[in-house]
């Protein structure tokens, strides 16, 4: 496992983290549950939404071009992270953003059940994440999921995200004995510029 679970990330990233892990100004107000048994020390979890997808079979589309561009982006970015847990869902979209990173470090994702709404949901991740204790963990999730899983563990309130948001990288650093760690970066190409009507999730953190 590497010691050095920020390795991959921007100098600027590095700093935030430093001060929001070290200068007692982290930004969740309450720490996550962290259970007593399994492993042991801090959690790391990484969050994204699945990459870009294609136009073709809506029901459960594959990742388009620039999905797999990004995927591939995402493996390069967390290759030395440590990476031991991913957590997906069934679909097509959220295994093909994963396979890159799974293949590179040996690891069969687990897919967690989308249960009957998206709270269930998001009390299935948690566990998930709770099991894994210790880990490094990445989560491939939805628009309408990200910001929720990172709310549930113990980052503020932030939102879904746009419809045109793919490159938010959450990073989480979770303890039993201190708040928990939060900082919204990105990986890959950037975004595409929206239409407007949605203030994308790092210009919203920003503005807070």
């Amino acid at each position: 496992m590497s010691r050095h679970p920020f390795r991959a990330l921007t100098q600027s990233s590095l700093r935030a983290l430093a001060i929001i892990l070290f200068a007692g100004c982290a930004t969740a107000a309450t720490p996550a549950p962290v259970p007593s048994g399994g492993g042991h020390g801090e959690t790391i979890v990484y969050i994204v939404r699945h990459a870009e997808k294609s136009a073709e079979n809506p029901a459960n589309p594959d990742l388009s071009t620039a999905g797999f561009v990004r995927a591939d982006s995402l493996a390069s970015q967390l290759k030395d992270a440590g990476i031991n847990a991913i957590l997906i869902t069934k679909w097509k979209r959220n295994i093909e953003t994963a396979e890159p990173l799974a293949k590179r470090r040996g690891i069969t994702p687990e897919v967690v059940s989308l249960g009957n709404s998206i709270p269930e949901h998001i009390d299935s991740v948690v566990a998930a994440v709770h099991r894994h204790t210790g880990s490094r963990i990445l989560i491939v999730g939805h628009s309408n999921t990200v910001a929720r899983i990172a709310e549930a563990l113990g980052a503020p309130h932030l939102g879904d995200l746009c419809d045109s948001e793919y490159s938010d990288l959450i990073i989480l650093s979770i303890h039993r004995s201190t708040p928990v760690g939060f900082i919204v970066d990105s990986y890959g190409p950037a975004d595409p510029p929206g239409d407007g009507t949605c203030t994308p999730m790092r210009s919203r953190k920003a503005a807070k």
